[in-house]
Order: structure tokens, then sequence, then C-alpha cells
């Protein structure tokens, strides 16, 4: 069991280099093997939350290199809870995906898988640096993945997306030069430690470094100004890589969290970045609630809802609390599995009306109207935020653990907003129909992938005292970044 903490790592970089070897015409073993990657990732997930739920902090010191020199995986309870997560969301992605979507490129499956490993990566690194090389493997990937298929559209979206990470990238190398040129280390919790230290040039050097790594953050997150790549790469790509993506903006704010909590509540980093955070949370809002309004697309629209929640969870974070973390991860959890459910009930929907697919315009009744219009009804309903269903609970415990006029304002007013355009989006697609209505056949594939995603909203209300247990749990822990930096360092706390 002491090495089970690289294992989510590990399954899918075996996982994607098979799958880039295997002959290509066998699809049903690319299948087969990505069957058996993602399944294995859920076990081991399940596993390692069960572990970090003890409240214990596991070190795995690679090449068993004693921190701060040698690389390490942490799990606590927060990292636990977001590779949990990815597991969760992957299966899904991955069984809509092998309806058809996967043949449209020769090695989705291998993307996918890698895509897998610099997520998982990105949520256990306990170092700076190798955060910065799992960002750039789960990036290459990614711009596979959303180049996968044909359209020009989709050519013209990926390479803003392609050209805007670049310049991300570039800032977080120098933001890590600073860090390591300032304090002589880049793993977090000695960062933590020594930049407690610094004063004078070192000092001012090591906030301007700070300055740079929530802008990179915030570029992985999507916040204004640094969101306007989101809208056409998520709209055009794939659904199950839509699907997939919408963990990518919680790698950003997840990096925010960890960085936050470590070094940025005491010492001399203390509070910076704090107001420019909760200011640029509250404009994203604003913003991508009136991208929802103006949105062309459903698929389009859903990841302007996208950006809204980031605005929604980064604000929280901001606020500092607590209690705001963790309404924040209850919120973070419902949010990702909806909205990557909606990528693909938006694209079953575009299927279901031929030609004009998902485009927000009047044509024929989509195929399985019934059907589809009932789980239409139902997502906007949960991502709303309206009861029964568990947005309305992430909202509520939201706007009790951050009580700013301010934020309540702009957060029931962006629901109004998303309830506007939702709405309109409904009667366009399901009531204002001209012509036949298109004949097709419901996938039972593609159906039960959207259904397991979508169900999401019912299990997190009947279990939602539970889960709100245990985000409270996560954040009581990463209150405390003593013990996260006691057991990193701690020469006996690691394991090899």
């Amino acid at each position: 069991m002491e090495h089970l903490i690289i294992a989510p790592v590990l399954i899918p970089a075996f996982a994607g280099m098979l799958l880039l070897l295997e002959v290509r015409n066998r699809q049903w073993l690319r299948r087969a093997t990505g069957a058996v990657s993602v399944t294995l990732l859920l076990v081991t997930a399940g596993l390692l939350f069960q572990n970090a739920s003890q409240g214990a902090i596991e070190v795995y010191q690679i090449g068993d290199w004693r921190a701060p020199f040698g690389i390490v995986l942490v799990l606590d309870r927060l990292s636990a809870f977001m590779v949990l997560l990815v597991a969760l969301l992957a299966i899904p992605a991955f069984l809509y995906a092998c309806r058809g979507d996967d043949r449209a490129g020769p090695n989705f499956h291998g993307l996918f898988q890698l895509q897998l490993m610099g997520i998982n990566g990105a949520f256990l690194t306990g170092d700076l640096f190798n955060l910065f090389v799992f960002f750039e493997v789960l990036l290459i990937a990614s711009y596979g993945l959303a180049l996968h298929g044909h359209g020009p559209d989709r050519v013209k979206a990926g390479i803003h997306y392609v050209a805007l990470n670049l310049i991300g990238s570039a800032l977080f190398l120098i933001a890590l030069a600073l860090v390591y040129g300032t304090t002589g280390t880049l793993n977090m919790a000695d960062f933590a430690v020594k930049v407690a230290q610094l004063d004078g040039d070192a000092r001012s050097l090591a906030q301007i470094a700070g300055l740079l790594l929530w802008i990179v953050f915030g570029l992985k997150a999507a916040l204004f100004p640094l969101y306007f790549w989101l809208p056409a790469t998520y709209a055009n790509a794939t659904a199950p890589v839509a699907a997939l993506f919408a963990i990518m903006t919680k790698v950003g704010v997840y990096a925010i969290i960890r960085v936050y909590g470590l070094a940025f509540t005491d010492g001399p980093l203390a509070g910076l970045g704090r107001d420019p955070l909760w200011i640029v949370a509250l404009v994203t809002l604003v913003l991508a609630s009136a991208g929802v309004l103006s949105a062309r697309r459903l698929g389009e629209m859903v990841a302007f809802l996208v950006i809204f929640s980031v605005g929604t969870l980064v604000a929280g974070v901001a606020w500092g609390s607590p209690e705001a973390l963790a309404a924040s991860l209850y919120y973070l959890m419902h949010t990702t599995l909806i909205s990557a459910g909606l990528f693909l009930l938006a694209d079953m929907i575009g299927r279901g009306r031929g030609e004009l697919g998902d485009r927000l315009c009047a044509g024929p009744a989509p195929a399985n109207a019934g059907l589809l219009s009932g789980l239409f009804f139902f997502a906007a309903v949960a991502v709303i935020g309206l009861p029964p269903l568990s947005g309305f609970v992430g909202k509520a415990t939201l706007l009790q653990a951050v009580p700013a006029p301010l934020y309540w304002v702009f957060l029931l007013a962006g629901s109004l907003f998303a309830l506007i355009g939702l709405s309109r989006a409904g009667s366009t697609l399901f009531w204002r129909n001209s012509g036949d209505t298109v004949v097709s056949t419901m996938d039972s594939g593609r159906l039960l992938a959207t259904v397991a995603l979508l169900a999401a909203a019912l299990v997190l209300v009947v279990c939602g005292e539970s889960v709100l247990r245990v985000t409270a749990s996560i954040a009581a822990q990463w209150s405390q970044p003593e013990l996260y930096i006691e057991a990193v360092l701690n020469r006996d706390g690691g394991r090899p």
C-alpha cells in the first residue's frame, strides 16, 4: 500500500504508452486498454481517498531522495478529493468516446490517458517545478485532444488555445526562476518556510514571483481577462474531450488553493494578490453571465457556464475562510460533473438535429425530443442552482460562507441570467420547431454516460450532509499548513 500514491500517475502513463504503440486498426484493443486503465484508476482513487480521510498526510519520496532535494508526491485530503473527482469524470467521458468519437483521430486513447496522468500528477505533486512539468504534460495532451477530429473552427480555436498556454508556460518558468533565486528551493513546503525569512530585495522578488504565479494559475483556471480562449476551444472540441476538459479549469483553481494555503496566509506574502483575485473573480462572474446570454450554440453556452463556475469558486477561495473553502469544494464537485454532463447532452441534442447541430436557431425537433428535453430540464435546474438539486445546495452554502453583499448580488444575478439563457435555449431547441423531425437512433452508450454524470445532481443532494462533512474536513486540514509542512520536511515523515 505504501506505493499506492504514485499509481494515479503510473496507471495512465503506462496505458498511454501502450496505446501509442498498439496497432491502430485494432480499435477494440485500444478501448479495452483504456477501459482497464480508467477502472483501475477509480479503484486506486477510492483507496487513496479512504486512506487520506483518516487525517494523515502521506509523502512519497521518489528515488528515496529526501525533501526538499528530491521529488515528492503528497497525499492529503485535498489532493485525494481531486484525484477521486478525476476518476469519477474519466469513466463516463471514456464510455461516451467509445461510441464512435474516438475514431475521429488515430491517437485519441493515448492522449486521453496522458491527459489523466498530467492532471493527477498536478494534484499530487509537492514541488512547484513538477507542477509545471505536469501542467505541460496535460497541456500537450490537451492540444492533441482539442484538435481531435476535423474542421476549421476546431483548428482555429486550437491554435489560440496553444498560443496562449505557451505564453502562460513561459511566465510560469520566469516565476519559478524567481522563486528558486530568492529561496533556493522549489519544494512547496520548503518554499513556505523559507519565504517567511526573506527581507529586502529578495522579499520584493518573491512577491513578484507570487503575482506571476497568480497570473499563470488564473490563465489555467480561465479567469478574466484570460478566459477568452475557453468558449471556442470547449465548444468546438468533441463532446468527450469537452467533458474531460471540465476538470481542466479546476487544476488552476486547485493550484491557487494549494499555494495560497501554504505560502500566502502568513509571513511576507500574507494576503498577496487576495484582493485582486476577489475583484477578478467577480468580474469573471459578470462577463460569464453576459456570455451565457449571448451564446449562439448550446456547447458555447455550457462553456460560459464553466467560466461562471470558476468565478464562483475563486471568489470563495479568495474569501479565505475554511467555511468558504468547504462550500467551494462541494460546488467544485457539483459543477465539474454537471458541466461535463451538459457537454455530452449538448452533443446528443446536436446529433438529433442533423446539420443544425446545437446551434440555437429554429429547426427540426431533435430525435427523441421527449427524453432529451427532460434531461435538459433536469440539467438546467441543476446548473442554475434551483432546488432541490445539488446546485442549490452548493450556492446556498457558498452564500452562507461568503457574506459579502457584492458576491451575493453577482452570484444571484448570474444565476438569473443562466436561467434566462437556458430557458431561451430550451424553447428554441424543443419548441420552436420547423420542418420534419430528424430520424436517428438513440445510442444507449452515450445516453448512459450522460445520465451517469447528470445523476450526480441527485447523489450530491441525497449524500449532501456527508459530502459537506468531507469538504469541511478538507478545509480544516488546509487551514493548518504546518501539518503539510511537517509531513513533507520531516525526515521520518515520508515513505520511499
